[in-house]
């Protein structure tokens, strides 16, 4: 049964009924359609093509204070009552949760803002655009790395578009659709001593005339490629961290994964007891705002159903709020925020990127991440990193095979400024980020 036969905000409130007749005190269901479809081309000829279509539906049931979640893709009538039987018969076996009830209704609703999240023009199932656009991908960082000795280059092209529905038991519900696009490209060049250095470019937006062109997707790929070229380890050391804009989200991921509501009932977090108190420099400020049109992050409510708005999450340097849903609210008996991020914002600064370096004498540009981990109950990480060594705004050298390490609240004391180079393709919507005296172990 394809989604344009299929009306879902019907199927939702037929689970809601079945569920509510077999025995459920509230219930919560969902339902969702999606279409993607990709294509790789890879070194002059088509090597991967892949479509896919989704359809299901999920169900989470409170029975006698017992909760559960459930989910099926097989939307037949019998087949649903069939599921919705076996899935409350096992929530009685679960243990009592009563703080799993849902939100009260006065709190549910829905920011009156138009997001603009679906583009009209996207047509589902026409491959002749993602053909196009990936053959144009391949062929122009081929021609703008003619230049070098290339081992191989691979195109990839994408879209996208998916619709739910959420309705609860207590009269709320609520749709939301949204499509996607995107193009990548990685190359890898041969280095006469036999290294392979690679790189990657990508951009996606919500709507396609949002995209980069071509020309400036090849641009950025040929400079990224060619910043990799003779890669070593500097020296061990403190130096002043400049962090690409594109790799923000690594360290500030660590800043903001303790936040979390759940991390805070389960004793995982480094940030618990920190609320109201610096966690950063002055200089240092970051807002969740969803309500920004085709953003990615963007919704006009919550995984709760509560409207979002915007918020600050570190202000001045203190922290204002946590990540607190409506059950974990109840567990820690604190006020509701929101549950998740959406779009993370870091005001941008003044300064280029190249006028903060050549005012550094000596400064690592860390434009990507090589595994690492993060302990969110201490604040501890340790990341592999790549890059380059500046001097006065000049390129020494490429970095690679380095580390940093140290504590998130430490480093998050030592930033010093932002860019005025923000990202916006992306949930992260971040400047290139200054932060000094941090710990590289290299040679």
């Amino acid at each position: 049964m394809s989604e344009t036969e299929l009306d879902i905000a019907s199927v939702a409130q037929d689970v809601l009924k079945l569920a509510k007749e077999l025995g459920a005190e509230e219930a919560t269901a969902g339902v969702s359609y999606g279409a993607y479809s990709e294509l790789t081309r890879r070194d002059g000829r088509i090597e991967e093509a892949k479509e896919s279509r989704s359809l299901s539906a999920s169900v989470e049931l409170l029975v006698d204070n017992r909760y559960s979640t459930h989910s099926t893709s097989d939307l037949r009538p019998a087949a649903l009552r069939a599921f919705l039987e076996r899935a409350v018969a096992a929530t009685a076996y679960l243990e009592q949760d009563p703080n799993r009830r849902l939100p009260e209704r006065e709190l549910l609703g829905l920011a009156e803002v138009d997001l603009d999240l679906v583009d009209p023009g996207f047509v589902d199932g026409d491959p002749e655009p993602r053909r196009r656009r990936a053959e144009h991908v391949e062929s122009s960082v081929r021609s703008i790395l003619s230049d070098q000795s290339v081992r191989s280059i691979t195109a990839y092209s994408w879209d996208g578009r998916s619709r739910s529905v959420v309705a609860y038991s207590n009269g709320f519900s609520a749709e939301s659709e949204r499509t996607s696009f995107g193009m990548a490209a990685s190359v890898s060049l041969e280095e006469p001593d036999g290294r392979l250095p690679e790189a990657w470019s990508s951009c996606s937006t919500v709507h396609a005339t949002d995209l980069w062109s071509i020309d400036t997707l090849s641009e950025d790929i040929r400079a990224r490629a060619l910043s990799r070229l003779g890669g070593r380890p500097a020296a061990s050391g403190k130096y002043p961290m400049v962090l690409d804009r594109r790799v923000v989200s690594r360290i500030l991921g660590t800043l903001v994964s303790p936040l979390a509501g759940g991390a805070i009932y389960e004793q995982r977090s480094c940030m618990a007891d920190r609320l109201h108190t610096a966690v950063a420099a002055a200089s240092f400020s970051l807002f969740d705002e969803p309500l920004i049109a085709r953003g990615a992050g963007s919704r006009r409510a919550d995984a709760d159903g509560l409207p979002a708005h915007r918020r600050a999450i570190v202000e001045e340097g203190v922290l204002q709020t946590f990540f607190i849903d409506v059950y974990n609210s109840r567990r820690l008996n604190v006020d509701i925020t929101t549950g998740s991020a959406s779009n993370l914002v870091v005001p941008p600064g003044r300064e280029s990127v190249a006028d903060i370096l050549s005012g550094l004498d000596r400064a690592i540009l860390v434009d990507g991440f090589l595994g690492g981990n993060a302990n969110p109950t201490t604040g501890d990480f340790s990341f592999g990193i790549r890059g380059g060594l500046y001097e006065r705004g000049e390129r020494v050298s490429a970095v690679s095979e380095m580390n940093i390490s140290g504590n998130i609240l430490d480093l998050m004391m030592r930033f010093e400024q932002a860019a005025n180079d923000p990202w916006l393709l992306g949930a992260w919507r971040c400047p290139t980020m200054l932060f000094d005296d941090v710990q590289f172990a290299g040679s």
